[in-house]
């Protein structure tokens, strides 16, 4: 006789039951998610594992560097596999120049604060000596 057979895929162990019970007791939602665990947990497990392999299959795992890589998955069409390749490249290619573009227009940016601050800084410092404690604010 083979003992392992109780724990064969589609059974489940007499506390999972209990536990379902004492869930729908104390907070129904609980106990509705095992008991859809009990009836339907071993079709989405399937599910799941078909959707796994079918989205493994149609990217090849092959996303690199924010992009993915020209060679992902073959159709059978070579006229469209070709023009694939060709745009995916060009698309990685728009991608960097945007991405040096960004850098530039950051660097930019970055300059121009320092511009700003270091005006602002020197204007401070000509005013510093110009000031007076004794003197009324120039607000009023």
């Amino acid at each position: 006789m083979n003992t392992c057979s109780a724990f064969r895929p589609g059974r489940h162990h007499p506390a999972l039951y209990l536990a379902t019970l004492i869930a729908f007791v104390v907070y129904w939602p609980v106990g509705l998610a095992l008991g859809a665990y009990i009836l339907w947990g071993d079709h989405f497990r399937q599910l799941a594992g078909d959707m796994r392999s079918r989205f493994d299959g149609a990217f090849g795992g092959s996303r690199q560097g924010g992009g993915f890589s020209a060679d992902f998955g073959r159709t059978g069409n070579v006229a469209f596999d070709d023009y694939r390749t060709r745009e995916l490249k060009r698309l990685e290619e728009e991608r960097r120049k945007l991405d040096e573009m960004r850098a530039e227009f950051d660097a930019f940016l970055r300059e121009l604060r320092r511009a700003k601050d270091q005006e602002e800084f020197d204007r401070f410092m000509a005013n510093r000596g110009n000031f007076r404690p004794d003197a009324p604010p120039s607000g009023t």
